[in-house]
């Protein structure tokens, strides 16, 4: 009896704290709508605008996305399983979906998805339900064959919609192509070692670019997770107009 007890408990917290994550949505409004941002895990994140939901990198377990509403749009930005996650994959109703993906990704998914699948490289773009959708760079630096991001495998990407722009890094140092973006509202960027950067690059990035709103997310690395909160403080110590967006992307941990 005390077993079953402290199963049912487990249960219930475990419940809780994925339920508490899909009711921590942002909304931002737009002249014909609004956009909500609601973090899932990592570097999965489902964004809606009206009746459009799009899923990026969608990884983790089926019960995170069981009161979503099925995606019209999946971004993908890469090969690795945080990523591209055939799991998760199989467990969303993709039936509808559009698949937008790098090379190296279209090249991985099996059979079924072939024909819903749009592939773009860096700098190509593409009109979908409204929006305009823009590869960008993501890579490691400096760029040598051990690379664990080689430039031009994978993609950031640029959404507008409405009148917002929406970059959302992968996985990616910061190169000349993020510092180089203007006009962005609300920015993903990553931030673990040693896989992309130290949240000291990030920073740097970001006060260069000037998002608006900027999520830092993926920043669990090898030996833990990275230091949002300073992040937060080296952005804003200079800039205190960029909002710096904290949010819990490990619910489970």
């Amino acid at each position: 009896m005390k077993f079953k007890t402290i199963s049912i408990v487990i249960f219930l917290l475990y419940s809780t704290l994925n339920w508490s994550q899909k009711l921590s949505i942002d909304s931002y409004p737009t002249p014909n709508g609004v956009i909500k941002i609601q973090p899932i895990l990592h570097s999965s994140f489902v964004l809606t605008y009206n009746n459009t939901t799009i899923y990026v990198d969608p990884n983790g377990e089926r019960d995170l996305y069981a009161r979503i509403k099925s995606p019209d749009i999946i971004l993908i930005t890469d090969i690795h399983g945080d990523h591209l996650n055939q799991e998760t994959l199989d467990a969303i109703n993709t039936s509808k979906t559009i698949f937008i993906v790098p090379q190296s990704v279209a090249s991985k998914l099996p059979e079924k998805y072939k024909a819903k699948i749009v592939v773009l490289k860096n700098r190509q773009g593409v009109h979908r339900l409204g929006m305009f959708i823009k590869a960008i760079a993501m890579y490691n630096l400096p760029e040598d064959i051990n690379s664990k991001h080689p430039k031009g495998r994978g993609n950031g990407y640029i959404l507008t919609i409405d009148t917002k722009r929406i970059y959302i890094s992968g996985d990616t140092e910061d190169t000349p192509e993020m510092r180089m973006l203007q006009n962005i509202d609300i920015a993903f960027v990553c931030m673990n070692l040693p896989y992309t950067m130290t949240i000291e690059q990030a920073a740097s990035a970001v006060l260069e670019f000037k998002p608006k709103i900027v999520y830092p997310f993926h920043y669990r690395g090898k030996d833990g997770f990275s230091n949002v909160e300073e992040f937060k403080n080296k952005v804003n110590s200079k800039n205190k107009n960029i909002h710096v967006v904290l949010k819990n992307w490990y619910p489970n941990s």
